[in-house]
């Protein structure tokens, strides 16, 4: 059973008034979760924390150890303690498979790894995490009212993916490593094809080859500026409304005409 660790609970209770020190000392388990649940009603988390946890050894084995491990876990929610929360909700699963409150359990163990979720510049463990329980509860509990919101919650969790993915794209092109960025957006686009942002993705991968076939050697300078080309033909094919097209024209003609440039001087050359 994963109940806090020793010394988290040393900082709890010394972070609680005297007068729930006293509560502690007191031989009376039934008084201890009277004033716990006291506590809880109060939203007085942390308290009410330290007294569940303090009284669980004596009901273990009683009907009321369920609803005091229920609301042991959602004080540890409460105080966005979400790493225990869903270890605390996961024990509860384990331990009260057929309880009536299994479904929403089930949800809020998924809902902590979404409140883990970070910012999109940051690890997406958590993220991903989230998505994965949020479609184990769709699929465990598919009648739920809970799991329209599991469902949006996905595509949240999808979004802030995609953004990290683009922050990373837009960093290799800010950078001038065109052809990273090129693999990047392709690979963006792979990963999010309904995106709203789609066709951006793709000109994006244009944009990016255009500008390495630029910067490469003479001697690979018209493979890339014909790889900028077969990219525009896709595009056009693709996204051809796109506000993007005008400009995906001009690489493809810019190619062209580097290509014809390249040419022409390869038989002045030869000449």
């Amino acid at each position: 059973m994963r109940f806090i660790p020793f010394l988290l609970s040393l900082v709890i209770l010394a972070g609680c008034s005297k007068g729930i020190t006293k509560i502690l000392k007191s031989p009376d388990p039934e008084y201890k979760l009277r004033m716990a649940e006291q506590y809880f009603v109060e939203k007085k988390w942390n308290k009410a924390q330290v007294l569940y946890e303090d009284v669980m050894p004596y009901y273990k084995t009683r009907p009321e150890f369920q609803d005091i491990y229920y609301k042991y876990a959602y004080c540890a929610y409460n105080q966005a303690d979400y790493l225990n929360a869903e270890n605390l909700f996961k024990t509860f699963m384990e331990l009260f498979p057929n309880s009536a409150k299994a479904e929403e359990v089930d949800y809020m163990r998924a809902f902590s790894y979404y409140k883990q979720s970070p910012k999109p510049e940051l690890d997406q463990s958590n993220t991903i995490k989230a998505m994965g329980m949020m479609q184990v509860f769709i699929n465990t509990h598919p009648n739920s009212e809970r799991s329209k919101e599991a469902a949006a919650i996905i595509e949240i969790c999808r979004t802030k993916l995609e953004v990290k993915d683009y922050k990373s794209a837009k960093l290799y092109f800010d950078m001038g490593q065109f052809r990273a960025a090129g693999v990047a957006y392709a690979a963006l686009l792979n990963s999010y094809p309904e995106s709203n942002l789609a066709d951006e993705y793709k000109f994006m991968v244009i944009k990016s080859y255009y500008r390495f076939a630029e910067m490469s050697v003479d001697t690979k300078k018209e493979e890339r500026y014909g790889q900028v080309i077969d990219q525009v033909d896709e595009f056009i094919d693709r996204f051809p409304e796109s506000k993007f097209r005008a400009e995906a024209d001009s690489y493809k003609n810019l190619s062209q005409t580097n290509i014809k440039n390249i040419r022409n001087e390869q038989v002045k050359t030869s000449a």
